[in-house]
């Protein structure tokens, strides 16, 4: 199972509580934590987070700032927990606009836990769908079949190939869109919304988002399997 989510809300969350935003992020950071230990409890195969868009980089500069600086410590944190609970990370999007010493931290943890078999955990960062798309179609020769052309999106992505398609897309925070996420992998996805504020999602919540999908009738555009 493939479950992405939209990280939604850190900003909204420090405002009303009188903080800065990045102390947002911060807190986000820990829900990060919980909610992959719940997903490595649940034997979900891939989690795929959306941790900077490419549009992110034109928020002000000192949010930016902290939230790469956020990022660079999360990596290095986690490497041992992320061993230790079978966890593989793969940083998706493009590289080139980062800092060096951002994008060597994504490389020693990708390396570090490449053997992570309980679940793969797919950070996106400056990440755009459509540029992925773009850049995928600009190969050269013609794509054979959507496994020929995933093949292309996953190397442009820096993404580890043969990931499925997402499952269950959920996105936090009280808005109701996919912003430049995931765009092909999430055609038959379903999605799960809340208005709860990313820092508060909780373990629970995730699990109730799991069970939602459980009794959803998936079709895939034929009839459904329950009525048949």
């Amino acid at each position: 199972m493939h479950v992405a989510i939209i990280m939604d809300g850190n900003g909204r969350w420090a405002l009303q509580r009188g903080l800065p935003r990045p102390a947002g992020h911060r807190a986000g950071a820990e829900t990060v934590r919980r909610i992959v230990e719940a997903a490595v409890a649940s034997h979900v195969s891939v989690l795929t987070l959306y941790a900077f868009s490419a549009d992110n980089w034109l928020r002000p500069r000192r949010e930016v700032s902290a939230l790469m600086k956020l990022m660079k410590r999360y990596l290095i944190s986690e490497r041992v927990r992320c061993l230790q609970n079978g966890v593989r990370v793969n940083v998706i999007g493009r590289r080139d606009r980062l800092a060096p010493e951002l994008v060597r931290s994504i490389e020693d943890i990708e390396r570090i836990t490449a053997g992570g078999d309980k679940l793969l955990l797919r950070l996106a960062v400056d990440y755009s769908a459509r540029q992925s798309l773009l850049e995928a179609a600009r190969q050269p020769g013609k794509p054979q079949s959507f496994e020929d052309f995933e093949r292309r999106l996953a190397a442009v992505n820096h993404s580890v190939p043969g990931v499925p398609s997402v499952d269950l897309l959920i996105r936090t925070g009280g808005e109701q869109r996919l912003s430049d996420f995931l765009l092909w992998e999430s055609a038959y996805a379903e999605f799960v919304f809340s208005d709860t504020y990313w820092p508060d999602f909780s373990e629970q919540e995730f699990y109730a988002a799991l069970e939602e999908f459980s009794r959803r009738d998936r079709r895939f555009g034929q009839l459904s399997q329950r009525t048949a």
